[in-house]
């Protein structure tokens, strides 16, 4: 299925880092996680509109690595996949 946001929208695909304790222990799965915080983008919206109606082009791009707000973008799950959407202004960096 294809994924067309509108507006400024963004899915992100969250990427899961492994847990290690400060002893080099990896921590499993079901020990206590925090959201993610870094993802690749999988579909982007053309941009919101300005006060002209003229287009803004979006900072990010399918492809791109981004940090983003904890707790901003919301989690869904399409086809068995779970993804987050969000807009671009959650996005706090592109990691290069």
């Amino acid at each position: 299925m294809n994924l067309k946001p509108l507006s400024n929208h963004l899915f992100i695909e969250a990427i899961e880092e492994e847990k290690m304790s400060k002893s080099g222990i990896v921590l499993p799965d079901t020990a206590e996680k925090e959201k993610p915080v870094k993802g690749k983008i999988v579909a982007a919206g053309p941009g919101k509109l300005n006060e002209k109606g003229e287009r803004m082009p979006m900072a990010v791009k399918v492809g791109d690595v981004v940090l983003f707000k904890k707790y901003g973008p919301d989690e869904f799950e399409l086809d068995g996949k779970k993804y987050l959407v969000g807009d671009e202004d959650g996005i706090l960096a592109i990691i290069e």
